[in-house]
């Protein structure tokens, strides 16, 4: 799904979008409960119909914090999705280093994902971010901890990443140790990159897939833009350690994450705006 929220793209065309994705032979739907205030699910869920949610891997997110408000949003998303169930359950913007603990409190909201997991509510259980690869692994440490392992773990993955607090570096030997699904997000680092002009989108979208990824997930509010990431796809190949090389040779000047504002600033944080969404106390946990 793209990442511009749903109320920004004209119904219709965002329905069509979805639908074409499927022609494409793209099955991995990336959504969220706070993307549009929830019209983002609505409008996935009345794509799915007609036999169309049993050829999705169908993924949403979760922003509370609590076991109550995310055993809530999880409810109010399947019915919005209108599905029974889920194939992935991530909670949402794990950008605060005490996240985790909240996360893994005695009423901490895993403990609303793993009852919908034995519900049948969902088949697995992940975190995303994209703020530092250092609250990545405080998350993993944590889950650690408290005997939880995740499925998966989703993070900003791009040719800018690797040059500043990199989340490849830092969190994917770990993911890979756990064995975990690794989701690969903002390959175009939320189109800013472009703004850089050292790259293409293509060999933006073509680096994120030469990592050791499950899926690379990119906007696709456009049917300009599905074409282009089905093109990039379909003229893929393994990148040698020389072409990698090349290509990171032209960001390279930017190593203090100029074209990342969602690392350095709250451009990016839904719940840094509307810290309602993370449950009671919420409002503490804005930035």
């Amino acid at each position: 799904m793209p990442e511009t929220f749903a109320y920004e793209v004209p119904e219709e065309r965002a329905l069509a979008t979805i639908r074409a994705f499927f022609a494409g032979s793209v099955n991995f739907l990336d959504t969220a409960a706070s993307y549009g205030d929830g019209e983002s699910e609505r409008r996935m869920g009345q794509a799915l119909r007609d036999g169309y949610r049993r050829r999705a891997f169908l993924m949403t997110k979760i922003d509370g914090r609590d076991k109550v408000t995310a055993a809530k949003q999880i409810d109010e998303s399947l019915q919005r999705l209108q599905t029974d169930h889920l194939d992935l359950l991530q909670i949402h913007e794990v950008i605060r280093m005490d996240d985790p603990e909240r996360v893994f409190a005695a009423d901490g909201a895993i403990h609303a994902a793993m009852d919908a997991k034995k519900a049948g509510k969902t088949r697995f259980i992940g975190f995303t971010g994209h703020k530092s690869p250092d609250i990545h692994l405080h998350m993993i440490e944590v889950a650690q901890q408290h005997g939880f392992s995740f499925d998966t773990v989703q993070m900003p993955l791009n040719v800018m990443d690797v040059h500043s607090n990199s989340f490849e570096k830092k969190v994917i030997p770990v993911a890979q140790s756990e064995g975990m699904g690794i989701l690969g997000m903002k390959p175009l680092g939320g189109g800013m990159i472009l703004q850089s002009h050292t790259v293409t989108p293509t060999e933006c979208l073509q680096y994120a897939m030469n990592l050791p990824v499950s899926v690379v997930i990119t906007g696709c509010d456009k049917m300009e833009y599905l074409q282009q990431a089905l093109n990039a796809a379909k003229t893929f190949h393994p990148m040698s350690q020389t072409e990698v090389a090349t290509l990171l040779a032209k960001t390279a000047k930017y190593r203090n994450a100029e074209f990342e504002k969602y690392k350095s600033s709250t451009t990016f944080d839904g719940t840094h705006q509307n810290p309602q969404w993370l449950g009671p106390g919420g409002e503490k946990q804005k930035q």
